[in-house]
């Protein structure tokens, strides 16, 4: 006989399923925190896939501010670009603070869509 709690397969219930998703999850730290110890940060292969993934970044935001999806659509492409360059430009000016331009330009932006809303651009 199997163990049963209230009525339930404690092994092939959900019991069994969180244990085993526990040892999964468990499994994988674990073997990544063995390979992280054996991984040069400033390897030629480590500085590879950091620049991949910039490019990746990079890429996404330049197809969003180029050909946005959704609501960001229907704004204008000009409006978009000018909150871009606004967000660097206050990126450069506050000695590279990337919470400066991130919010600058996103201000930028709402700033831009409403006069566009409103008549004024």
């Amino acid at each position: 006989m199997s163990a049963t709690l209230a009525g339930t397969d404690v092994w092939g219930g959900a019991w069994g399923l969180l244990a085993l998703a526990t040892m999964a999850t468990f499994v994988w730290r674990a073997l990544g925190t063995i390979i992280a110890a054996r991984i040069n940060p400033d390897g030629a292969l480590f500085e590879w896939v950091a620049c991949v993934a910039y490019a990746l970044l990079a890429g996404l935001v330049a197809r969003i501010i180029v050909m946005p999806v959704g609501m960001l659509a229907e704004s204008a492409t000009v409006d978009r670009i000018g909150a871009t360059a606004f967000g660097f430009a206050l990126f450069f000016l506050t000695k590279r603070n990337v919470a400066f331009g991130t919010i600058g330009g996103a201000f930028c932006f709402l700033v831009l869509a409403w006069a566009r809303d409103a008549g004024i651009l």
